[in-house]
């Protein structure tokens, strides 16, 4: 992973588009099964499919929570590269191993750090 500033804000805007390309396609599939439940006389009780249906709404609507909360994750990375604390722990003030954040772009802490909690 390159430590320049300005490869990490590239990275991270990269993964942010990527990752809102996400949300917009599971909006739209989270909009599209709504839409198809609601045309449907179906009744998530009594229908065969019902539960079925429940799930994927539940499903969607989780992955598209976690999607959000990585964009949220994202953008805090962005400010600490803009304050220059980018790649510190929080905790312990350490440098942050370029492979945890080549894995994990948005960590906020070292490995030692995290593993306490």
């Amino acid at each position: 992973m390159d430590t320049e500033p300005s490869a990490i804000r590239a990275d991270l805007h990269r993964r942010r588009d990527e990752t809102s390309a996400e949300i917009a396609a599971l909006e739209g599939d989270l909009r599209s099964l709504f839409e198809a439940s609601r045309s449907s006389n179906a009744d998530d009780e009594h229908d065969p499919e019902g539960s079925t249906i429940a799930f994927e709404r539940a499903q969607l609507s989780a992955v598209l929570a976690a999607a959000r909360r990585r964009v949220a994750e994202l953008d805090e990375a962005l400010s600490r590269v803009a304050a220059g604390t980018y790649g510190v722990c929080e905790r312990c003030s350490r440098p942050i191993p370029a492979e945890r954040l080549a894995a994990r772009p948005s960590a906020r802490t070292c490995v030692a750090c995290a593993s306490r909690r």
